[in-house]
């Protein structure tokens, strides 16, 4: 495989990609908190990060997938998002913020399915492998998580913004050194609609959202949460790169679950494993150990999710369609579920707490687990990971 895929290559880009969230996920927040705006507030701005995945992969697949050059967009992109994240440094005022955050995270999160749909084209028939590359961006996230924990100890949070931009130019430059591949078409085209509206895919689709929009109330107020119970930004730190460890570990086995256990019993497990997660985040968060524990359940509300997501959607949207069903996975997810998670987050932190979010965070796992009890049959094969040697 290493011959002819440009392994390292397609892991620079992720390494940055995961990066720049690493920074945007655990300390924006704590940036936009030191800028004086309430929980109402920075739960809005940080929901229009995922907000703009509603409608960026989108037009960009299918740009993509009409000019067949998902390369040149993701490059075109990459710039963009760098030129328009510098707007952060003009001015701090909460209108110019909101223009500056919606015109970055729209470049920002169109490059990644695309990517996505390069990856798996440029690996074939190793799409198996996909896990091994995938875990350079988690490995890109564990260094800035943890750098950014330790720097925060002796420098202002004004460091965020210049880090952030750091990454953002980390992706430009790698993404053109990515060769493009492109698909093969399939000899009988169809609408994409006509994949949408299959039953699978709709309990599928909505399974991603209630997943993912759990995930609100973590990707918003974790950092802030544990700052309010006296930890400091070195063990913050430790604790997200705990759970992407996890995450690294888990994109190693995963190839080999698959065929085993199948995605039906990995998406229950899942997502019990989920639910109990955020129910021991909130109401044992005075105890280290369980926060511990809690960030090692990350291997499989987010590695093991991931994987059989991708996997699932590389095999519902074949052909032509390949990059429209990437984009449309990321717009539904960790598009639509994660801003409607952190939207209800700032609306909920103040005036009940903690516990009470991320119950409601709990609740939303349960109702996927039914969806999936009901309509992800053993039948499903998942032959993107399967370990074919």
């Amino acid at each position: 495989m290493a011959k002819r895929v440009p392994y390292w290559k397609l892991s620079g880009f992720y390494f940055f990609y995961f990066a720049s969230l690493g920074v945007l996920i655990p300390y924006w927040s704590l940036y936009l908190k030191s800028l004086g705006f309430n929980s109402l507030t920075i739960g809005s701005l940080i929901a229009i990060l995922p907000a703009t995945k509603l409608f960026a992969p989108y037009i960009c697949g299918w740009l993509a997938d009409m000019i067949r050059r998902p390369m040149l967009i993701i490059r075109v992109s990459s710039v963009f998002a760098v030129l328009s994240f510098s707007l952060v440094f003009v001015s701090q005022q909460l209108w110019w913020l909101c223009i500056a955050m919606l015109l970055f995270s729209f470049f920002w999160n169109a490059m990644l399915p695309q990517f996505e749909a390069i990856t798996l084209n440029h690996l074939g028939d190793d799409s198996h492998h996909y896990s091994m590359i995938r875990m350079w961006g988690s490995l890109g996230f564990i260094v800035i998580v943890v750098l950014m924990g330790e720097l925060l100890q002796h420098y202002e949070t004004s460091l965020v913004p210049l880090v952030v931009l750091l990454m953002f130019c980390g992706i430009s430059l790698s993404s053109f050194n990515v060769p493009e591949k492109l698909n093969v078409p399939h000899a009988h085209y169809a609408p994409i609609w006509d994949v949408i509206r299959q039953p699978k895919v709709i309990a599928f689709l909505a399974v991603s959202f209630l997943m993912l929009c759990s995930h609100g109330p973590y990707y918003t107020f974790y950092t802030i949460y544990l700052q309010e119970h006296a930890y400091d930004s070195h063990v913050i730190g430790v604790l997200w790169a705990v759970g992407v460890l996890a995450e690294v570990i888990i994109f190693l086995l995963v190839p080999r679950l698959l065929p085993v256990f199948g995605a039906r019993k990995l998406l229950i497990v899942t997502l019990l494993i989920t639910t109990m997660r955020w129910l021991i985040i909130g109401y044992f968060v005075s105890d280290l150990s369980m926060l511990f524990l809690a960030q090692l359940f990350h291997a499989f509300s987010f590695g093991v999710f991931h994987a059989v997501g991708i996997s699932l959607v590389h095999q519902y949207f074949t052909g032509s369609h390949q990059g429209r069903g990437q984009a449309l996975y990321s717009s539904i997810s960790y598009g639509a579920g994660v801003a409607a998670g952190s939207l209800v987050s700032g609306l909920v932190w103040d005036r009940w707490g903690a516990g009470v979010l991320f119950v409601l965070a709990s609740c939303c796992t349960m109702i996927a687990l039914a969806i999936v009890w009901k309509f992800i049959r053993p039948s499903v094969e998942m032959p993107l990971l399967r370990d074919r040697n």
